[in-house]
C-alpha cells in the first residue's frame, strides 16, 4: 500500500487517495479510460485490477495463470469483467498487449463518503399509506445493502434489522465495525445504517428494511478499490434491493473501476446511491463514484436546524460557523475575546490565549493536534480557518473539550484583519433550512458533462447511532443514507419499478432549494431535496430525470443535439402531457414534442432537440430546467449544455509520499483533460529561488499520471516549496504544495 493519504472528512466521509490504490469514505474518485500505471522497476510487485472484454476473460485468465510472477487475487464475476492480481512491471505490460483486456487500473485505495431530518423529508407522514399487503411504509422486506466500515450490530436500535453481510478487509461473515484493539476504530458505517434503517430510541427513514453491510473499509476506515468492487459484487449475489456507498474521494471524473461496478449494479436491478463528496461550495468537485452516470448521487442541503453566526465589533457582516465533528457545541452567548494563533503550533498560542477564543489557519499539522495546542494553553474555543478559498467540513480524531467551528479562508483573513482594530467577537443563532451546505460537493461531471448531484437530502447535524451510543455528524455520508432509506420506502410500495423508475421519482418530485439571489443552479443541487411523500405517490416517471446535450464549440455554425426521454404514465388514466417552451434566446432553438397522451400503465418515448449556435452564445456552462406539465401539475427535468471547453481544474488529486520500496518517492495526479505540459517545479522555501524540476512531461493523456522516483533520481534532501503545474487549452492551473524529501514525506496543500 501506498504510505500518503489525503484525507478530507464529509461527517465522518473521510477520503483517502493513496498508491497503488486504496479507497476512502465519501467523495469521489473518477478516472481515464487508458490509466497509466506506476514507474516501477522490473522486479517489483504492483497491484492493479485487469478489465477484459466478456468474451476473452476466460482466455486471458488462462494466459495469466502461466506467468511466474504474477499471483491471481479477485476474479469479478458479476459488476466487472475482469479480475485483480499482484505482478512485475515486465508480467503487466505483457497482460496490457493481450487480445481482450481493455485496461489496466491501479488498485486505488478509499477512506470511510435524523432525527429531525427523517420528518422532514416525508419518510414520517408517508408511513399512514399501505403497500400491496396493507403494511405500512417501513421499508418491511426490502434489503439494503451498506458498503463501509461494517456497522455495530449489537446496538439496540440496529440489531432486529441486521440480517448478515461479509467482511471484504478480514474475509470472514463478521462485518463489525474496527475495534480499537485491531486499529483506529471506525464507526460511520453505524452512523449511516442509523440514519437508514434505526428502529429503536431513534427510527431511520425506513425503520424495517432489512440491513445487509458489507466491510470494505477497515481500520481508520481505510479500504481498496479491489474490496469496494468486491462488495459491489457481494451485494450483486445477495440480490439486495438497494446500496449505500458513502465514500469516495476527490477526484472528477466518470470511468474509475468503482463508477462501472456501481453503473454495472444498477444494470442488475439493483438501486445504487452515493455521495457527492465534502469539496464545496466549488464547481467540479463532485468526485467518484458520485460520478456514476446510473446511481443516484447525494449532495447535503440543511433541515431545520439553528446555525451559530460571528460578528466582530462594529462590523455587522455575518459568518456562518460550521460545526466540527467530535467538538462540543458553539453556545457561547457573551461576547468573547479573539486572538490569533497562527497555525496552531504549541508556540503560536501566546498567553493572551487563556480563556479566550483562538483563530487558527488550517493546515500542516492535524486539526486534533491544533486543538489539544489550544486546551493546553487555556482557550475556550477554538475557529479553524480554510487555507484554501471556501469553507470545509473537518472532523477531529478524538473528542474535544471546547468548541471548534471551521470558516472559509475568505471569512479567516477578515477576522484576522479586523484583530487590528478590536478583539471582540460576538454569537447569535439564525434558523436555517432547506440551504446548500457549504461542503456539499459540485457538479457538472469532466468529460461526460453530467449533471451531478442528481438530488440533495439533509446532511447537516444528523444524530444518529453510533457504537455505544449516538453524535450528531454532518456531510455528504450523512446525506445519501436518507435517499437510501427513501428508496426502500419506495421500493416496498412499488415492487415492480426498477432503478431508473425509482430515480425518476425521487427527481421528478424533488423541491428545487433556493437562496436571496434565486434557485440553486442544477449543477449544486441536482433536482432539489428528495420528498418522500410526493416520490412514492408519483403517478408519472419521466426518466432521465436530468440530460446532458454536450459540448459545442464556436467553430460550429449551427449544430443539432438531441436527447430522448421516456414519460411513463403509472396510473389508472389516460394522462395528458405538454411541455413549456423555455424563455427564447439568442443562438437557442427548442424543438419539443406537442401535447400528447399516453393510456393508464403505458410509457411513450420522445425526443427532445436543441438547435444551437454556438458562436453567439456565451462560453462556459449553460445549466437550467426544462418543465413538463402532466395535466397542470409541473415536472421539472434539469439540464445542461457546454460551449467551449470549460474552466475545470486542470490537476486533481495531487499526492506525494513515499514509494513502495525504500529510498523511493511516488506522486500522482489526474488531469482531467490531459495536458500540453506537466510538471513539478521545486523551490527553496526561504529564498523561493528555483532549483530544480523533479519532473516534466509533454502531451500527457488524460486520466492518473503516476511516477516513482529515486532519492538518487530526486538528487536532494530536506523540504522544499513545489509547484505543480498543468497547462491545457489556454489555462494553466498550479498547486502550491510543501514537499518533504527525507525519512518521512509530507505534503501540504497551500
Amino acid at each position: 500500500m501506498s504510505r500518503f493519504v489525503n484525507v478530507f472528512s464529509l461527517s465522518i466521509m473521510l477520503v483517502f487517495l493513496t498508491v497503488p490504490g486504496t479507497y476512502a469514505l465519501s467523495d469521489l474518485f473518477t478516472f481515464p479510460l487508458h490509466p497509466p500505471l506506476p514507474e516501477i522497476e522490473e522486479n517489483q510487485i504492483q497491484s492493479v485490477i485487469v478489465s477484459t472484454d466478456k468474451l476473452s476473460k476466460e482466455e486471458v485468465l488462462r494466459k495469466v495463470k502461466n506467468l511466474s510472477s504474477v499471483s491471481l487475487k479477485t476474479e469479478f464475476e458479476t459488476a466487472f469483467n475482469g479480475f485483480s492480481l499482484t505482478g512485475t512491471k515486465e508480467d503487466i505490460e505483457q497482460i496490457r498487449q493481450m487480445p481482450g483486456v481493455e485496461n489496466i487500473y491501479p488498485n486505488q485505495q478509499y477512506k470511510a463518503t435524523i432525527e429531525r431530518s427523517v420528518p422532514y423529508i416525508g419518510a414520517e407522514e408517508i408511513r399512514s399509506y399501505l403497500d400491496v399487503h396493507d403494511h405500512r411504509l417501513t421499508g418491511e422486506g426490502i434489503k439494503v445493502g451498506i458498503i463501509d466500515t461494517g456497522i455495530d450490530y449489537s446496538h439496540p436500535d440496529l440489531r432486529r434489522n441486521f440480517k448478515g453481510g461479509y467482511d471484504l478487509v478480514d474475509q470472514d461473515r463478521d462485518p463489525m465495525e474496527t475495534k480499537s484493539k485491531q486499529g483506529l476504530p471506525t464507526m460511520h458505517g453505524t452512523h449511516v445504517a442509523g440514519i437508514i434503517a434505526a428502529n429503536g430510541k431513534i427510527q431511520g427513514v425506513a425503520p424495517k428494511s432489512e440491513i445487509i453491510a458489507y466491510r470494505a473499509l477497515g481500520p481508520g476506515g481505510m479500504g481498496t478499490s479491489e474490496q469496494v468492487i468486491a462488495a459491489i459484487e457481494k451485494a450483486i449475489v445477495d440480490k439486495v434491493d438497494i446500496i449505500n456507498l458513502s465514500l469516495g474521494n476527490d477526484v472528477n471524473g466518470p470511468d474509475w473501476p468503482t463508477s462501472i461496478a456501481l453503473n454495472k449494479a444498477v444494470e442488475k436491478g439493483i438501486v445504487a446511491v452515493t455521495s457527492s463528496g465534502n469539496s464545496g461550495p466549488k464547481m467540479w468537485t463532485v468526485g467518484s463514484p458520485g460520478t456514476a452516470q446510473k446511481a443516484i448521487s447525494v449532495g447535503a442541503s440543511t433541515p431545520p436546524i439553528m446555525v451559530p453566526f460571528l460578528t466582530m465589533g462594529s462590523n455587522k457582516s455575518e459568518i456562518e460557523l460550521t460545526p466540527m465533528q467530535g467538538a462540543k457545541p458553539w453556545d457561547f452567548s457573551r461576547e468573547e475575546k479573539l486572538v490569533d494563533a497562527g497555525k496552531g503550533f504549541l508556540k503560536d498560542f501566546t498567553e493572551n490565549v487563556k480563556g479566550n477564543v483562538a483563530l487558527v489557519e488550517r493546515g500542516t499539522i492535524p486539526f486534533t493536534e491544533k486543538v489539544a495546542n489550544a486546551v493546553e494553553k487555556g482557550a475556550i474555543g477554538v475557529i479553524i480557518y480554510n487555507n484554501v478559498k471556501g469553507n470545509f467540513a473537518g472532523a477531529l480524531e478524538i473528542d474535544a473539550l471546547v468548541p471548534v467551528v471551521s470558516i472559509s479562508k475568505e471569512d479567516g483573513d477578515d477576522l484576522k484583519s479586523s484583530l487590528l482594530k478590536t478583539n471582540y467577537i460576538q454569537t447569535s443563532f439564525k434558523k436555517i433550512e432547506d440551504s446548500m451546505a457549504d461542503f456539499s460537493s459540485r457538479g457538472p461531471v469532466t468529460y461526460t458533462w453530467d449533471i451531478k448531484p442528481d438530488v440533495v437530502a439533509p446532511g447537516v447535524n444528523i444524530k444518529s447511532t453510533i457504537p455505544n451510543g449516538y453524535e450528531s455528524l454532518q456531510g455528504t455520508s450523512m446525506a445519501a443514507p436518507h435517499v437510501a432509506g427513501a428508496a426502500a420506502l419506495i421500493k416496498q410500495s412499488h415492487l415492480d419499478w426498477n432503478p431508473d423508475q425509482i430515480k425518476a421519482a425521487l427527481m421528478n418530485t424533488a423541491k428545487r432549494l433556493s437562496n436571496e439571489k434565486g434557485y440553486y443552479s442544477p449543477i449544486e443541487q441536482g433536482a432539489g431535496r428528495i420528498q418522500i411523500d410526493k416520490a412514492v405517490r408519483a403517478e408519472t416517471l419521466v426518466y432521465p430525470g436530468s440530460f446532458s446535450f454536450g459540448m459545442f464549440h464556436n467553430e460550429e455554425t449551427r449544430k443539432e443535439k438531441k436527447v430522448t426521454i421516456t414519460i411513463d404514465n403509472q396510473s389508472n388514466e389516460e394522462k395528458t402531457y405538454s411541455f413549456e417552451l423555455p424563455k427564447s434566446e439568442n443562438g437557442l432553438q427548442w424543438k419539443l414534442p406537442s401535447s400528447l397522451s399516453i393510456p393508464p400503465k403505458q410509457q411513450k418515448k420522445v425526443t427532445v432537440s436543441l438547435d444551437i449556435t454556438p458562436s453567439i452564445i456565451k462560453e462556459g456552462i449553460h445549466s437550467n430546467w426544462l418543465t413538463i406539465y402532466e395535466e397542470g401539475n409541473p415536472i421539472h427535468l434539469p439540464y445542461i449544455f457546454v460551449i467551449e471547453e470549460p474552466d475545470y481544474p486542470r490537476i486533481m488529486g495531487f499526492q506525494f509520499g513515499q514509494g513502495d520500496s525504500p529510498e523511493t518517492y511516488l506522486y500522482e495526479a489526474y488531469l482531467p483533460g490531459g495536458a500540453e505540459e506537466f510538471g513539478i517545479a521545486l523551490y527553496d522555501p526561504d529564498t523561493f529561488r528555483f532549483i530544480k524540476y523533479l519532473d516534466f512531461a509533454k502531451d500527457v493523456s488524460r486520466g492518473i499520471v503516476k511516477k516513482q522516483l529515486t532519492k538518487e533520481e530526486i538528487g536532494l534532501k530536506g523540504v522544499y516549496k513545489g509547484l505543480v503545474f498543468a497547462k491545457n487549452k489556454g489555462r494553466e492551473d498550479t498547486i502550491e504544495v510543501t514537499i518533504s524529501i527525507n525519512e518521512s514525506t509530507i505534503l501540504e496543500k497551500k
